[in-house]
């Protein structure tokens, strides 16, 4: 089991994390007052001390703490390091993204630190209920404080209990204005805590600079987190900073938590060993791991390796089944009066309208392109290559893409999901935009290698690009479509596809469910066939069953429901849909 420790923005990404695992967890909060949806996890509310916390650990067989706590709860960072390190058990801190620190505002490490100046100052504390007792001595007839807390009974309570009056508190609303809140109440300072992108500090910061107000930050807590806390080894530590590294990290540290590992894309190893490169190109040092900033912000740490005149990273795609896992993805880095990016060997090239860059660049996206500039500060030439990558692209879509000579350095998140949809979804969208900068007059979608046999020989008059596969994704294929501004479109089905999309199955994968045999009955009676269909277990046994009369009015059947199901996705072009035998006969 993993207990979370949490009550923050990032505690509730931690246990949005979990419930993909689909197991149960326990997440802690100190007033249980945050709003929360959890399907396996079970809430914990009130405040733990070290004993209680090692107790529940012991009676509830904890594996895994996660801290996602405040980033000024310093006690209980204390407190769950120490309890992990008593009980030898592996902990994750889920810290938070901090912009650069603003050298125009005023930083101080404690309240006390502050100089308030001559004269009358209405200032407001966002500092927190917690604060409120520390800045009480300051309030003078010159200096009338104001304290932003949550609209919370027990927040008011406690900032009552401080000395604070109903008058001195207003309250965060969610999705509110800042600066017409800031202009409302008049301010000439604005007090604040250096609490990360999650906690809205550039915000609160931008909306005062805009008013004139003069901005006082309190530094966060700077624990050596790149260190290990006492009594933890680089085996039982991990830091991470976003949901994406948190599941690696509990991947690596609870190996049988989720059931399915993720991997990395290929962009993100492209930047891994972009910036092993650049970074030993600086500084002569060769570490085994990297980081690397996500598209998100997040950043994790990724093995590379080297060797002379490159670095390199091994592309582990969890259990996303991907041709180019294990794919050695190289990278070298010289300076240049340019920040450039180039394709190496193995990395395809464009050859067709349709992408992101024009037919003669590099097959390297814009995601990826875009990683690798973030990540590496300055001008360089940075080329990307991959072992043995014309090789593996054979057995990618790269050649209906008209991508020649490589792979496709390509990625969206950085990580692949396990059996990702989302970079089969990505791989469709590619091909119905090459289809369509194709300038075919028509757009055909089959489900498979069988189905577009049968289509191609319908249409041998359009170019191989015209043919695009969208698997079980219907729905999603015919969206990109309009999207895309598509205006003849046919559709070619299997019989058992077919029937499940008159049903209005938009995904007909075999996971959504098998057939609906009591909707099959009922397509057959309109088609005017009632037979007996007790013994099938596919739909495409009906083919041996149905009289060659019935044929006709059945397929017209089954093509008027699709047709109903499909009108709606597909609003401004036209849809022919077309029903596929076992024989590669074509109905229409």
């Amino acid at each position: 089991m993993i207990l979370v420790f949490g009550g923050t923005t990032e505690g509730r990404k931690a246990a949005e994390v979990l419930e993909q695992a689909g197991k149960p967890f326990y997440y802690s909060t100190k007033t249980g007052e945050q709003e929360l949806a959890l399907r396996h996890g079970v809430r914990l509310d009130g405040a733990l001390d070290g004993a209680a916390m090692q107790q529940f650990c012991r009676e509830h067989d904890i594996r895994l703490l996660i801290d996602a706590a405040h980033p000024f709860a310093e006690q209980l960072h204390a407190t769950v390091a120490r309890v992990a390190a008593d009980l030898q058990l592996p902990l994750v801190r889920y810290e938070r993204i901090y912009p650069k620190r603003d050298a125009t505002l005023e930083w101080v490490d404690r309240v006390e630190d502050i100089r308030w100046g001559d004269g009358p100052l209405r200032i407001l504390s966002t500092l927190g209920v917690q604060s409120i007792a520390r800045l009480k001595p300051f309030e003078t007839a010159d200096r009338h404080f104001l304290y932003r807390i949550l609209p919370r009974e027990s927040s008011i309570a406690l900032a009552h209990a401080q000395g604070a009056t109903d008058r001195q508190l207003c309250y965060y609303r969610e999705g509110e204005d800042e600066l017409a809140e800031l202009q409302r109440l008049g301010l000439d300072v604005l007090l604040l805590k250096e609490s990360g992108l999650s906690g809205g500090f550039a915000e609160k910061v931008s909306a005062a600079k805009a008013l004139g107000i003069r901005v006082v930050a309190v530094r966060r807590p700077t624990p050596d987190w790149s260190a290990q806390p006492l009594g933890h080894s680089a085996a039982t530590f991990r830091l991470v900073n976003g949901p994406h590294g948190l599941r690696r990290a509990v991947e690596s540290l609870l190996p049988d938590f989720f059931s399915l590992k993720s991997g990395l894309t290929t962009g993100t190893c492209a930047t891994a060993a972009a910036v092993a490169a650049w970074h030993r190109l600086l500084t002569g040092e060769s570490p085994d791991e990297v980081s690397v900033t996500l598209p998100d912000g997040e950043s994790i740490n990724v093995r590379v390796g080297y060797a002379d005149g490159y670095a390199f990273c091994i592309k582990d795609a969890g259990d996303d089944p991907d041709v180019t896992d294990g794919a050695e993805v190289r990278a070298s880095v010289v300076a240049s009066d340019e920040f450039r990016i180039l394709g190496g060997e193995g990395v395809g090239r464009f050859t067709l309208p349709g992408f992101d860059y024009p037919p003669g660049e590099a097959a390297i996206n814009r995601g990826p392109r875009q990683m690798l500039r973030e990540n590496i500060r300055g001008d360089y030439e940075v080329t990307i290559s991959v072992r043995d990558g014309a090789e593996l692209a054979r057995r990618t879509f790269n050649p209906r893409l008209g991508i020649e000579g490589g792979i496709s350095i390509i990625g969206v998140s950085g990580i692949v999901q396990p059996y990702s949809e989302e970079a089969f979804l990505e791989s469709i969208r590619k091909c119905v935009g090459v289809a369509q900068a194709s300038g075919a007059e028509r757009i055909v979608l089959g489900s498979g290698a069988k189905s577009e046999a049968a289509l191609k020989a319908l249409y041998p008059q359009l170019p191989s690009q015209a043919f695009v596969q969208y698997g079980n994704y219907v729905g999603a294929t015919l969206k990109m479509a309009d999207e895309l501004g598509v205006r003849h479109l046919t559709l070619g089905m299997m019989l058992g596809k077919a029937v499940k999309l008159a049903a209005g199955q938009m995904d007909t994968h075999s996971r959504r469910g098998t057939f609906d045999r009591e909707f099959l009955a009922q397509l057959l009676v309109e088609a005017g066939c009632p037979i007996d269909i007790s013994a099938i277990t596919l739909v495409r046994e009906l083919w041996d069953l149905l009289p060659a009369e019935c044929i006709e009015a059945f397929v017209e059947v089954v093509i008027g429901h699709c047709r109903r199901c499909c009108q709606s996705l597909l609003g401004n072009g036209e849809l022919t849909i077309l029903i596929i035998d076992d024989n590669g006969i074509v109905y229409a």
